[in-house]
């Protein structure tokens, strides 16, 4: 558990959790899913002695609960949202969610945690998984800061600095694209090389799933945000000007903006697989139609010579060119002839063209 005090142009560490709100200022409460997990009525306890808040039964079980989804809700006393963020790092947690599947590693990262917050008016309460780089680079930010004659660089309120947490968790999302499509790239290779054969279908199959998994958590983040802009504009719209409300604002709407982008770039990709998957096995049936248009040619020419051999393998006793000398030979012509007028025949009705008919 670690407190902060953000006021007069800085942020600063307290020694223990404060008593009672500040007259100036805001509070920023930060406490790990361990922390919580080992004794919520405690964790309330604690939050109440310092904020005089009460949190919901439902809301306490919710900020302990590590699947639950991104989501939104007010209460007259305070705010509470979940959002889910990247879990990186490679921790155990990220196995568990990968299970027994073999993902690649840009898919893989794809495992998520719960963030939660609870927003009052002079404070700000954070429950995340223990090590989370996106809370400690936010807190090393805050206590480097030094007053310079102006607060311009630090948040102003308890909101700013939620949006600012949710926007370095939302960036994390925005830096996947690239090692993604360069994935699904390769994988796109693979399947339309006619030279190699792709064998990787679990982890492709893994993949789309990874991906609708993507698509479905931005969509539930997109819903979250949006409900918490929506309370922000009930609340914020009668503030005189001056308490930051356009500022509140703009980045809440930059926060779905880049959600929204994620959304669009997870549904690209998606549909890019499919795409290539239907462009390899149309490819795997034009090959397999050549061959077997060679395969009929061959068997045509074949055909007459084989009518040829069998007429003269017949057990007959007087039959033209057997008593001849060039018997053999002349034989031989006429199978050559048979299959230089088929090829010229095929040859003109485009049998053998590579390419589209030209008419």
């Amino acid at each position: 558990m670690d407190a902060f005090l953000v006021a007069d142009g800085q942020a600063k560490l307290l020694s223990e959790l404060p008593v009672g709100l500040p007259s100036s200022g805001f509070y920023w409460l930060d406490f790990t899913h361990d922390e919580v997990q080992a004794d919520p009525e405690h964790w309330r306890d604690l939050l109440q002695q310092a904020t005089g808040i009460q949190v919901y039964d439902p809301h306490l079980t919710d900020a302990v609960n590590l699947r639950h989804p991104s989501y939104f809700d007010a209460t007259h006393d305070y705010y509470m949202l979940v959002f889910r963020k990247l879990l990186l790092g490679g921790t155990e947690a990220a196995q568990e969610q990968a299970g027994e599947r073999r993902l690649p590693p840009a898919v893989s990262k794809l495992s998520t945690v719960p963030v939660t917050f609870l927003l009052l008016d002079r404070a700000l309460v954070t429950v995340h998984a223990a090590g989370s780089r996106t809370v400690e680079m936010v807190r090393a930010k805050l206590l480097d800061q030094r007053p310079r004659g102006s607060q311009s660089r630090l948040p102003q309120s308890a909101q700013e600095l939620m949006l600012r947490l949710l926007n370095a968790m939302v960036d994390q999302y925005l830096d996947l694209r690239q090692p993604l499509s360069n994935q699904i790239d390769r994988w796109q290779r693979t399947l339309l090389n006619p030279r190699r054969q792709f064998n990787n279908w679990m982890s492709l199959l893994d993949a789309r799933v990874e991906l609708r998994r993507l698509e479905h958590l931005c969509e539930e983040q997109h819903d979250a945000l949006q409900e918490l802009r929506d309370h922000f504009v009930d609340n914020l719209s009668e503030l005189p000007q001056g308490h930051g409300s356009d500022l509140l604002l703009v980045r809440i709407n930059d926060l779905m903006e880049h959600v929204t982008r994620v959304l669009n770039h997870a549904r690209r990709l998606e549909s890019s697989i499919e795409t290539a998957v239907q462009i390899h096995f149309a490819a795997m049936a034009h090959r397999t139609s050549e061959i077997m248009r060679m395969l009929t040619v061959i068997t045509a020419l074949f055909m007459p010579l084989t009518l040829i051999t069998g007429i003269f393998g017949m057990n007959f006793i007087d039959m033209p060119l057997l008593r001849e000398k060039q018997g053999f030979w002349m034989a031989i012509g006429i199978m050559a002839v048979v299959v230089v007028v088929l090829l010229f025949l095929f040859r003109r009705q485009h049998y053998l063209d590579d390419g589209p008919d030209p008419k």
